[in-house]
């Protein structure tokens, strides 16, 4: 199984991956706490937040590699996880340009 075939839920103090192509489930990890579940996928780290607890993820088995209960941070409902890890260079440097091509056409539209 690879990366690319997988899919990632959070439900319900649930962290699940399904097959792309079947939707059949992989792994489903429920020692989360219950609660919304947020979660990222930080290159080969699914990192996932529910009710303040923050967890690493071997995004191929579910199997949790840390915990982070974030002790004096409160109950958080629901989480912003944020990666820059999360797109390849290629599509970011394509982002990036594509940024400036529209930024240098309103510039050049503003000025007529």
């Amino acid at each position: 199984m690879q990366l690319e075939d997988l899919i990632f839920v959070g439900l319900n103090g649930y962290a699940v991956a399904l097959h792309r192509d079947t939707g059949a489930i992989v792994w489903s990890n429920n020692q989360m706490r219950s609660g919304f579940v947020t979660m990222l996928l930080d290159g080969h780290r699914l990192i996932v937040s529910t009710n303040g607890y923050i967890y690493c993820l071997d995004p191929l088995t579910g199997a949790v590699q840390w915990h982070n209960p974030m002790t004096g941070y409160g109950a958080g409902a629901p989480t912003s996880l944020v990666s820059v890890r999360g797109a390849s260079d290629q599509t970011v440097i394509e982002e990036a340009a594509k940024s400036a091509r529209d930024h240098t056409a309103i510039t050049a539209t503003a000025g007529k």
